[in-house]
């Protein structure tokens, strides 16, 4: 995956039954965030993670 601002982003969606976990990670730093959510809602999961990983770059 590649955001214009972020550049390459490894995103990776673990489902465990009701509930899905996505690790967004920073190619270029290694730096890595997770979000948990519903599973019937990945894309909102992923954004979150995406969020959570630009902000703790301070992007």
């Amino acid at each position: 995956m590649s955001d214009a601002s972020l550049g390459q982003l490894i995103v990776e969606k673990t489902r465990n039954g009701p509930y899905l976990k996505v690790t967004a990670v920073h190619v270029a730093t290694g730096t890595e965030a997770t979000a948990v959510g519903p599973a019937m809602e990945p894309k909102a999961v992923e954004r979150l993670a995406v969020a959570k990983l630009r902000r703790i770059l301070g992007l």
